[in-house]
């Protein structure tokens, strides 16, 4: 066997080895969970896990813990939902685009415009549409606890700033590994790019890319700004992100410990949106004392450009159904 190939199988081994052996110390009458993502500790998503994993400690007085691992240390976003499929991880952090590989039905939260505002999403993240969506990826041994504010997507750029579709014409812009996502930037004229998270800094550094699109928190505390000096606010998409668990991990938990840990993350849910909402105002104000143009364009002529791609659905009677369903939820 090649040293090559030995190392990569050892670059996938190795997470889940570190999750077995860090399981030998525990309590015999306490339940510990291992969280993983890769955002940085500085990021309000991360700092509302860590409120989560507090609640949970609170509410099951100490029989209930969790391990939270940020920053990517035990491996990529898709290495993460990898390492739930398998039970060898409890619970990981996704953005919603990503389970459209699991499920048709999560793309309709990646159409643009399909919110009319925040409290439009929140009302249909909360109610009975968002329960279903979290509880449809069972069956690939995934399954959502809650769905956390991810803002609203914009672009970002290096040479210039994005004032109508047409300035999309010839660039290059990194989008998620999602088909919604290509599909959205293809339909305003731009060249969807996709790269992963942890690579996209370099990429654009280099101009593999010439932007991205994101949240300002994603924008700041992945220090994208230091190469992209125009920041656009046209607010295409509002896709949130979903906590997820391992159904291998869930199934062992008691009907108490479920409880328990469904509150926890219930609880979360309401921390992390104030902190999301002072995260956003402090990112932006950060970026642009150092030196990133923020414009706001007109969002009429790129929710034109997206119609037909909107009009498409009608061709696919259950998604078109779970669209309209989501306009008729009331703000």
């Amino acid at each position: 066997m090649s040293k090559r190939i030995m190392s990569r199988k050892l670059l996938l081994v190795l997470p889940v080895l570190f999750l077995l052996i860090s399981s030998c110390n525990l309590k015999k009458d306490t339940t510990v969970l291992k969280l993983a993502h890769g955002l940085d500790p500085s990021h309000p998503v991360h700092n509302a896990m860590v409120f989560m994993s507090e609640r949970l400690d609170e509410i099951s007085e100490g029989k209930m813990q969790m391990d939270i691992y940020p920053s990517g240390q035990l491996g990529s976003e898709q290495q993460c939902v990898e390492l739930l499929q398998i039970g060898s991880l409890a619970i990981t952090k996704v953005s919603a685009a990503v389970l459209e590989s699991f499920t048709d039905n999560f793309q309709v939260l990646g159409l643009p415009y399909i919110f009319r505002s925040k409290s439009h999403s929140f009302n249909v993240l909360d109610g009975d549409v968002g329960k279903e969506l979290l509880l449809s990826t069972q069956q690939y041994n995934v399954r959502g606890l809650c769905f956390y504010d991810a803002g609203s997507r914009s672009f970002y750029t290096i040479n210039k700033p994005i004032e109508t579709p047409d300035d999309l014409k010839g660039m290059k812009m990194r989008v998620m590994k999602s088909q919604t996502a290509m599909e959205l930037v293809k339909a305003m004229g731009g060249s969807p790019t996709p790269i992963s998270w942890g690579e996209l800094y370099t990429a654009l550094q280099s101009g593999v890319v010439d932007g991205a699109e994101n949240n300002p928190p994603s924008f700041y505390t992945s220090h994208h700004y230091e190469v992209c000096k125009y920041y656009s606010i046209n607010e295409h998409t509002m896709v949130p992100d979903v906590m997820v668990i391992s159904t291998i991990v869930w199934n062992k938990l008691t009907d108490q410990e479920k409880e328990w840990l469904q509150q926890a993350a219930n609880e979360s849910v309401v921390k992390q949106r104030i902190l999301w909402a002072q995260s956003e105002e402090e990112s932006m104000r950060i970026v642009q004392e150092a030196g990133v143009t923020i414009n706001y364009p007109d969002k009429g002529p790129f929710a034109e450009k997206v119609q037909k791609m909107l009009d498409s659905y009608k061709t696919k009677p259950e998604l078109y159904q779970l669209i309209q369903r989501i306009r008729a939820v009331e703000e």
